[in-house]
């Protein structure tokens, strides 16, 4: 009896398919979501409006009341957006980045013009992010962007052009992995998300001999060919990973932007949005698609950082201690502008504080465990432990604002309503609402914290049994006291009273 070719790979698809069966949870498989997901257009149907609510807020922020508790552009930038954000990410995973709008301009950009040059060798790295990261936060309190709508406006329209100009000028998704300050923070935030896009079955890849998912689909290519025949470039139905992520080799949601473009373009159907425990894949050593290993990289050391250290500073710079230690620098120093007294607490909270107490750490653990390999290589190794204590102090300080304010968006929609159309067609702005009590919200942000807080050990007990397996317990000990140490910070930081920035109780 024979066999012939096309029962063959009828044969070969169904083993696939078999081996592609789910083992454990998948959302692709989840009825209506799955299907959703797998629409060809499922990202632009998020996109759409996320654009229009970003018109609606760069208009209202430009034109709209200049009274910030008032204007949508403020509210839903710095109380709503924020809080939801780091909220979505813990449940679901970096969703803002797959729903960006700010691709939708460049997308259409690019049906003019193809961009043509490579993003720089020397800025392959975090670096730029790390600049553009910290300057967002120092221009936030020195101009205090949560009370100027107009200045808000404008900082939207400058990410759309930013993102425009990059990204029209440069290959694949550079803004998005270089330069973008806001991607970079879902990306760490999205290492604590309980779903990864990933290989459903690693023995299908291993058949796989077009790589579609990172080199995407060509029209006209059989399914055993390159993307190109002859030399000649055949057009693109459906791209891969613009961020350069090899799919068999990607290891957790660093650089993912959950934009599916892998989804759509793998022919087997062979990937999936697989559940993993939160933090687990910061543990991960060893070689990454796309990254290298993150060991061996202290740009990643200092992102890490920036994010942990960050989150610290801009909640303290948000309650009352501040204003007492930034008058007290202003007498004993004389100066009268708020610029080299900022820029001085950014220095010691960004560079000194972190580097003084990760220099002991590192100290204490080689030391205590007898390891041989440099000072900075033992910082790069368990730096990515402090992600997760982050993560918690930022969903504290962003979810204090989020939930104390969440309902203001009603009366603040009804009031630009009326002011547009001079009808109330939603009804008289109800200003007396706001949001959950205080004495709610805080037990809940001692909560959040407290799940960074083991998220951090845990990251950091793993690290050690893989640094010093016979005396992991005196590797881990340096990091876990600084890991409650930063808790006990942000406790006290929370503790203190806060502006309730974006609302009319803060105005």
């Amino acid at each position: 009896m024979t066999v012939s070719a096309g029962e063959t790979r009828s044969a070969s698809r169904a083993a696939r398919a078999i081996a592609s069966e789910p083992r454990g949870f998948d959302l692709l498989r989840v009825p209506g979501v799955g299907r959703l997901l797998r629409w060809r257009h499922a990202r632009l149907a998020l996109q759409l409006p996320m654009l229009a609510i970003a018109g609606v807020m760069i208009v209202h922020a430009l034109l709209g009341p200049q009274l910030a508790p008032k204007n949508l552009g403020v509210l839903l930038t710095w109380v709503h957006f924020r809080g939801l954000v780091v909220l979505v990410i813990l449940l679901a995973g970096n969703v803002f980045c797959m729903a960006c709008p700010f691709m939708l301009p460049r997308e259409l950009a690019r049906r003019l013009r193809m961009p043509t040059w490579s993003w720089p060798r020397r800025l392959r790295n975090k670096w730029p992010a790390i600049v553009l990261f910290v300057a967002v936060l120092f221009v936030y309190e020195l101009f205090d962007l949560w009370g100027e709508p107009w200045w808000t406006g404008m900082l939207i329209v400058g990410y759309f052009g930013a993102a425009l100009v990059v990204d029209v000028l440069f290959r694949n998704a550079s803004f998005c992995k270089y330069v973008c300050p806001v991607g970079q923070f879902n990306f760490l935030s999205s290492t604590m998300s309980p779903l990864e896009v990933t290989v459903r079955d690693h023995a299908v890849c291993a058949d796989c001999t077009t790589r579609d998912c990172i080199r995407g689909r060509h029209a006209g290519a059989p399914d055993h060919a390159s993307p190109a025949a002859d030399g000649i470039a055949l057009p693109v139905i459906q791209r891969g990973c613009e961020l350069h992520l090899f799919l068999p080799r990607k290891k957790g949601n660093l650089d993912c932007t959950f934009c599916l473009d892998c989804i759509h373009a793998c022919p087997h159907e062979n990937i999936g949005i697989t559940a993993r425990p939160p933090g687990s894949q910061l543990a991960e050593h060893g070689p990454r698609s796309g990254l290298g290993r993150l060991e061996n990289r202290f740009d990643f050391t200092a992102l890490a950082l920036v994010f942990t250290f960050g989150a610290l500073l801009n909640a303290f710079a948000m309650t009352s201690p501040v204003y007492a230690l930034e008058h007290w620098v202003a007498g004993w120093t004389g100066l009268t502008v708020e610029w080299p007294i900022l820029g001085a607490l950014f220095v010691v909270a960004l560079v000194l504080e972190p580097a003084l107490l990760l220099t002991a750490a590192a100290l204490w653990t080689r030391a205590a465990a007898h390891l041989t390999e440099p000072l900075l290589a033992v910082v790069n190794r368990f730096a990515r432990s402090l992600v997760p204590i982050g993560f918690g102090i930022w969903l504290a300080h962003y979810g204090f604002h989020f939930f104390t304010g969440m309902l203001t968006i009603v009366p603040v929609t009804q009031n630009a309503v009326l002011d547009a159309c001079g009808v109330a067609w939603l009804g008289e702005p109800m200003w007396q609402l706001g949001g959950l009590p205080v004495a709610i919200v805080d037990p809940l942000e001692i909560l959040l914290m407290v799940f960074g807080l083991v998220g951090s050990c845990l990251v950091a007990w793993r690290i050690a049994c893989q640094t010093a397996p016979q005396r992991a317990a005196h590797a881990f000990a340096p990091w876990a006291c600084l890991h409650v140490a930063l808790f006990l910070a942000g406790c006290w930081i929370m503790a203190q009273p806060m502006d309730m920035r974006g609302t009319l109780i803060g105005s």
